[in-house]
């Protein structure tokens, strides 16, 4: 009996694999509720209640957007091999430019353009430094920009603290408010700034469009299913893969500015910006298999598990964060079932 890989595993065998690990992830965390006196059952209800009604859909709305966007830039890059983790630095660093536009250009109708160019244009300049660094001297990118995530981190306190600080209340720290021609709308009174929700499912679907609809999305493929093949049909990888990241960071970018613009209108404290995003966005591209347009059903799924886990934490006042817990078991269910699915158990005598 061997353990070897199988280079073409069925659609059934890919979806029970992933099926099953999935199952058991909930099933870990039925347990771990248990261990602290809380029916799983009931747990469960609280983690699926922002379904039950129209504030708690808007709350997943609102935290689908940033996955959205993020998530199909990472599907993207991740297709072609480019593992970018610093999703999280590009969003901050589209922040930055958005609110730099807000505070300190005369603002007016083309503010709001403006703030998303400028933004989008640093996120893809921080994830396009790191595919040069790969390309032109062999960093490794998991490594890179998981520490531009820090120092982008520090650059925001920095700015918040020191030259762009405004009147703070209570100790907290953040700029001014921005003018109200750099504020996003939203729907009613919710904080779903729907501007920011079309470039996401326009992002998804563009993408989707250039990766398997184009010569340049073929090449892509080649290049993320077989560089070998690629280096052999004399395709420029390192062009390849800098494009994708650059895209991946612009995406990354206007999640940053929908953050600021949208929600908070102003700039504050990373912790605050980002409730996490880039890293759950990486569990959104990779349930999405590397194609963008998955990402329109991932998205919400990682968007209701969020929000479900804000309500689970205040209903049952745990001890740990939920979310976290959630995203972590999803997580290595997501690689045993990768892992299950492209092998197979061979018998032999």
């Amino acid at each position: 009996m061997r353990w070897e890989l199988d280079p073409s595993p069925s659609p059934w065998k890919v979806f029970l694999a992933y099926s099953l690990f999935v199952v058991l992830a909930f099933l870990l965390l039925g347990l771990l509720f248990l261990l602290y006196g809380v029916s799983p059952l009931r747990a469960y209800g609280l983690l699926l209640s922002p379904l039950g009604d129209s504030l708690g859909l808007a709350e997943v709305g609102r935290r689908t957007i940033p996955l959205l966007l993020i998530g199909a830039g990472l599907a993207l890059a991740f297709r072609v091999g480019f593992f970018n983790i610093g999703a999280e630095g590009q969003l901050l660093m589209g922040a930055v430019g958005g609110a730099y536009v807000a505070l300190f250009l005369p603002p007016g109708p083309w503010t709001l353009p403006l703030m998303f160019v400028l933004g989008g244009g640093l996120g893809a300049v921080w994830g396009g430094f790191a595919a040069w660094l790969r390309v032109r001297f062999g960093a490794n990118e998991i490594l890179t920009t998981l520490m531009q995530n820090y120092l982008v981190y520090y650059l925001v306190v920095y700015l918040v603290a020191g030259p762009w600080k405004g009147q703070t209340v209570f100790g907290f720290l953040y700029t001014d408010r921005f003018p109200p021609e750099a504020q996003l709308p939203r729907l009613g009174d919710t904080l779903v700034h729907w501007p920011t929700l079309l470039l996401g499912i326009a992002a998804a679907l563009g993408l989707q469009l250039l990766l398997f609809r184009t010569p340049l999305g073929f090449e892509w493929r080649i290049l993320g299913e077989n560089p070998e093949a690629a280096r052999y049909l004399g395709l420029k990888g390192g062009r390849l893969i800098l494009l994708a990241a650059l895209l991946s960071g612009f995406l990354a970018g206007l999640a940053g500015v929908g953050e600021v613009a949208g929600i908070h209108l102003r700039l504050l404290e990373p912790a605050q910006i980002s409730l996490g995003y880039g890293f759950t966005a990486i569990l959104v591209a990779w349930l999405a298999r590397g194609r963008p347009l998955l990402v329109l059903l991932t998205a919400p799924l990682l968007g209701l598990i969020l929000a479900g886990g804000d309500a689970l934490k205040l209903s049952l006042s745990m001890p740990f964060r939920v979310v976290d817990v959630v995203a972590g078991l999803l997580l290595l269910a997501l690689i045993g079932a990768e892992a299950a699915s492209r092998h197979r158990l061979v018998w032999r005598r």
